[in-house]
């Protein structure tokens, strides 16, 4: 952390003058490319409400973690999250039902079942609001040197697993007729989701996680021309969101997340109409 404060430090930006801003800005260099390479997969695979129905899994996972008495309730998050997909995984490869029908089951179940925790014995749920809103300017290092850790394992997860996810995703009667292990597959993605998601939903927020786990890869199929520019926009457009929301919060004293959620629908707008120009 010494070298990135002095790397700040260097530059001529006086946000940058805080450290907190400083474990701000690397937490966000951390967490875009994780947004923006799960965002390419989650908006392929038609699963845009099974991020949000993991943030409401985490948030019961915190909830349960506060109520067993846990300094860090974000370890049972992950470990409840994790179980969340896990099990989604298993019902949805043995139903019959339409994958927006089930994640409508497991979000709404999930939602309840928080708020049911939370509120157990006349229990404050306001102790909850800083899960639902985040606060990026409050991440540790030790925080950060979990971000980094992860999007280690997802950045090798995804050299070896990427093309597989692709077509598992697009067409998984064809991955599985090619040797490719559809179930396994989907299900790795899906424990891999739920990490990134817990991870996060503490700095952006529950009320806007999904938007930052839709909008780079929504914003990238418009522009993309093949699966290796799809992946690349997506990760610059989450960087430059990430940056440019921290910057704006900083100068308006705005909710960081919910800047980086408002530029990336701007640059979905704007990728949108050069879309439609070029048709």
């Amino acid at each position: 952390m010494s070298l990135w404060y002095w790397f700040c430090d260097v530059l001529p930006i006086e946000m940058l003058r805080w450290d907190f801003m400083k474990n701000a800005l690397l937490a966000l260099l951390l967490m875009a490319p994780l947004f923006g390479l799960m965002s390419t997969m989650i908006v392929t695979g038609r699963m845009s409400f099974f991020s949000d129905a993991l943030g409401h899994s985490a948030f019961t996972g915190i909830a349960i973690g506060a109520i067993c008495g846990m300094s860090a309730p974000t370890w049972a998050a992950v470990l409840f999250s994790v179980a969340f997909a896990l099990i989604f995984s298993y019902v949805r490869n043995r139903s019959n039902q339409a994958a927006d029908t089930l994640i409508g089951v497991f979000s709404s179940t999930a939602v309840a079942l928080g708020i049911f925790i939370g509120t157990i014995g006349g229990g404050s749920f306001t102790k909850y609001n800083k899960y639902l809103i985040g606060d990026i300017l409050s991440v540790t290092p030790a925080e950060i040197g979990l971000l980094a850790l992860v999007l280690l394992a997802v950045l090798i997860f995804w050299v070896l697993c990427a093309n597989r996810l692709a077509l598992t995703a697009i067409h998984p009667q064809l991955a599985s007729s090619r040797g490719i292990p559809v179930a396994l597959s989907q299900t790795l993605f899906t424990a891999a989701i739920a990490v990134v998601v817990t991870l996060s939903i503490s700095s952006v927020g529950l009320l806007i996680l999904n938007s930052l786990m839709v909008l780079p890869g929504a914003s990238a199929r418009n522009v993309s021309k093949n699966l290796r520019q799809y992946h690349g926009f997506s990760v610059l457009f989450a960087l430059l969101a990430g940056i440019g929301g921290l910057t704006v919060s900083y100068y308006l004293g705005c909710s960081a997340g919910a800047a980086i959620s408002l530029i990336l629908a701007l640059i979905f707008a704007v990728t949108f109409a050069m879309r439609k120009g070029n048709a």
